[in-house]
């Protein structure tokens, strides 16, 4: 590849924008869900589909209730997304993102999966 298209991909490359974000997931049978924030949304459905399918997600009561009912059972959402290309601190804007999620919908107990925060 000549250097001339080498830079014209690079600066294609670099154009593609990418979404941080908070998501959810329902059990739609229960109504518990599942709130998380990623620092990239592409594909992001399929990623944790794939880790739930092969018994490797991280939530284990998620896990078992995916495993038991089946992923027609789950629903997927986009609660917020953030270009992030314009976010200086990732770990600290995902943290705010997922407080403000966790605050609105309370994930936590009968309720959902998450677990509640330490500090609150």
């Amino acid at each position: 590849m000549d250097k001339t298209k080498r830079k014209e991909l690079l600066e294609e490359f670099k154009q593609i924008k990418s979404y941080m974000g908070a998501i959810r997931i329902t059990n739609r049978a229960s109504g518990k869900i599942f709130v998380a924030a990623y620092p990239n949304l592409k594909n992001k459905w399929l990623t944790l589909q794939a880790q739930l399918d092969m018994g490797r997600f991280a939530n284990a009561a998620l896990q078992k209730d995916w495993k038991e009912q089946g992923p027609d059972a789950f629903d997927f959402e986009v609660l917020e997304e953030k270009e992030s290309g314009k976010v200086t601190d990732m770990r600290w804007e995902l943290k705010q993102m997922e407080k403000r999620w966790f605050e609105k919908l309370q994930p936590f107990g009968d309720r959902g999966y998450n677990k509640p925060p330490a500090n609150g």
